[in-house]
């Protein structure tokens, strides 16, 4: 069973959210795995330009969209070809486009001729019932065994809090600090010095515990200033004296990681090189010859990641020959995946793609990879309705930049062990917003995509399956919230639940029986929008979000029991509102709230901006088939509410976790 759900971004807050500290940066990237990765224990340099040497096994790419490098001098000159068109005389992608494009509010700074009609369909509401043999039901949904509420069952994800039952491990600052929850109180262990180590995670299997963030020590060579990563392997099956094992230093940003098991893998981003170009205000067109030379005499090493082990020297991360070359968009940079087993980390599958993004979706024995079309935001209705020839030359949708032709890129890969293999390859019209608007079930994937140039003014569920090295569309349902930005999404077996807004929340029920023809089976519109959809078992739904204050003016979080019973009736059951000024942080952080079926209860962290500061506060709801009772509990302060946590153990107590300390919560 599938199990996921879609976080998309929320209207603006009364006081800003903190980014989540999730490690997987938003989403997800585009990893570089497209076959086996070769399995080493040492550094692989890469060829000096000029020799014409492979450095491994070329990839089994045929019948594919990419294409591999058959020396580390073809994936320079590969580099530097797609370089030579990202260029300017101020650098990097500066003055792209002949012309300012300026968007505030929605708007559009400069000439757009003949804007054409908007498309003001709706989509096909005709309910029709699911087949008799295949009832599509939601399913009840617990958090990870480590206490992670996760997108995949299966497949843990990096949080600052992890437990194995006995013991809970968490990051302080920059010290892992382990406690022993047996007893009747939460009782400190020990601890271990995280050193040179920021805004880390951890991943616990067994008795070893991988701690990933960023290393501030460390320069950073990307043009766009990507934070580098540190890795640390941690011995704990002492929990009272965990010990560092392995440290590892990688040149580039850690955008996703998981653990499938005892492996782990990271997906790591690299983008441009940070060059030294100038730039003459005075003589642009010689300013931009002088760039483009500096382009050329780029070096391999300047492109390809490197990683250090226990402080030692340098040694590229990927070699050439595994480095495979997408056909399509002009994405650039370097994105790579890293597998290794926790028991022996020094042994990696390490392999890679010539692109730059930040889309992944794991399931548990697949890995999704996508580049998103770029989207318009609020200028539709000047904008996205034109055809790329009735567009200026300066407008974006008129280049050749990454996915802004309207069409997002997938490629497919088989999980196997440390390693990932590539399996096919496709597009489908539409923005993919983040990794959790993807999600595999019986081998076939479902996408949900947003309104680009190449699509109607809509948002749709399309379904892909493989057929040899090509992913082929097999069904879609179009016409989804027209005019309207996906919300949330959830995910099931034979079920889709979408959420759009713009004035109002319509939720959509989404027979997904016959993948070949998804159809509508039912909607609800109500005030507000839900950013967070969660199951509480096969008839309710919890959707978190916000809306209209109830008692008080102004918009502030809410919380909302929906009957999924009959699918083509959706209804809203009962509506907590926690007052104008609040936000619910699991929409931004689904880590930030935990469901406990056996006390039919959710735990979520709410923020209060009206106080003088950030205060957060545990919302403990209970749930009494059709009503929600809520208690709150003031918990923390400051910035310290993101690291909020509620960590379910398997006697049925709960520990609460706050940004100094650890102690069970009383239900």
């Amino acid at each position: 069973m599938t199990e996921g759900f879609s976080r998309f971004t929320a209207m603006s807050s009364p006081a800003p959210l903190r980014r989540s500290i999730q490690l997987l940066g938003i989403t997800a990237a585009l990893t570089g795995a497209f076959v086996a990765g070769s399995v080493w224990t040492g550094g692989n340099d890469p060829a000096p330009r000029g020799t014409g040497s492979a450095t491994g096994a070329p990839l089994a790419l045929v019948g594919s969209g990419l294409s591999a490098p058959e020396s580390c001098d073809e994936l320079l000159d590969w580099y530097v070809r797609r370089g030579l068109s990202r260029v300017g005389p101020y650098g990097w992608d500066q003055g792209y486009y002949g012309g300012p494009v300026v968007m505030e509010d929605g708007m559009v700074r400069g000439p757009v001729p003949g804007a054409g009609p908007v498309d003001t369909g709706s989509a096909d509401t005709s309910a029709t019932a699911p087949s008799a043999a295949k009832v599509p039901t939601t399913i009840r949904v617990t958090n990870d065994p480590n206490g992670t509420n996760v997108q995949e069952q299966g497949v843990d994800e990096p949080d600052v809090v992890k437990s194995d039952g006995r013991t809970l491990f968490r990051v302080d600052g920059g010290d892992l600090v382990t406690y022993d929850v047996r007893g009747d109180e939460v009782e400190r262990l020990g601890s271990a010095d995280l050193v040179d180590l920021r805004e880390g995670q951890i991943l616990l299997s067994g008795g070893t515990l991988v701690a990933i963030g960023e290393n501030p020590t460390m320069s950073r060579p990307s043009y766009e200033g990507y934070p580098t990563t540190r890795v640390m392997v941690l011995d704990v099956t002492d929990p009272a004296r965990p010990a560092v094992e392995h440290t590892y230093d990688i040149s580039a940003s850690t955008v996703e990681a998981r653990l499938h098991g005892d492996v782990v893998r990271l997906v790591t981003r690299t983008g441009l090189p940070n060059l030294p170009f100038t730039q003459n205000h005075r003589d642009e067109r010689s300013a931009e010859l002088e760039n483009r030379e500096v382009v050329r005499e780029t070096t391999i090493e300047d492109w390809l990641p490197t990683i250090s082990t226990d402080e030692g020297d340098p040694e590229t991360l990927v070699e050439c020959a595994t480095v495979a070359l997408p056909s399509n968009g002009d994405s650039l940079g370097t994105m790579t995946v890293v597998g290794f087993d926790v028991d022996d980390p020094d042994a990696r599958s390490v392999t890679g793609l010539a692109a730059d993004t930040e889309l992944a979706y794991f399931s548990v024995d697949r890995l999704y990879l996508a580049t998103s079309a770029f989207t318009f935001g609020g200028c539709w209705e000047v904008c996205m309705q034109q055809p790329s020839s009735r567009l200026p030359s300066w407008w974006p949708g008129r280049g050749e930049r990454p996915g802004r032709d309207g069409v997002s890129q997938i490629y497919a890969f088989e999980l196997d062990g440390e390693a990932t293999r590539f399996t096919a390859d496709g597009e489908v019209d539409g923005s993919i917003r983040d990794r959790w608007a993807m999600d595999e079930a019986d081998d076939v994937l479902r996408v949900a995509v947003g309104a680009t140039s190449a699509t109607g003014q809509f948002n749709s569920i399309i379904t892909l399956t493989e057929d040899g090295n090509d992913l082929v569309e097999l069904g879609r349902l179009d016409k989804l919230g027209v005019g309207e930005d996906i919300k949330s999404m959830r995910w099931f077996d034979d079920l889709a639940i979408m959420v759009t807004f713009r004035q109002v929340d319509p939720l959509y029920a989404i027979d997904l029986t016959e993948l070949d023809r998804p159809r509508l089976l039912g909607e609800l519109k109500i005030p507000g929008f839900s950013a967070y959809l969660h199951p509480l078992g096969e008839r309710r739904l919890l959707g978190l979000g916000e809306g209209p204050s109830q008692g008080r003016g102004g918009w502030g979080a809410q919380a909302g029991l929906f009957n999924v019973t009959d699918l083509t009736d959706p209804k809203r059951l009962d509506l907590v509102s926690y007052g104008a000024g609040t936000s619910a942080l699991a929409t931004a952080d689904p880590r930030q709230l935990t469901w406990l079926p056996a006390q039919r209860t959710i735990l979520t962290v709410i923020a209060d901006w009206n106080r003088g500061g950030q205060v957060a506060s545990v919302s403990v709801l209970k749930l009494n088939d059709a009503e929600l009772s809520n208690r709150m509990v003031e918990v923390e302060y400051g910035d310290d509410i993101y690291d909020v946590r509620l960590v379910a153990l398997p006697d049925g107590r709960v520990v609460l976790v706050t940004g100094d300390d650890a102690e069970f919560f009383d239900l």
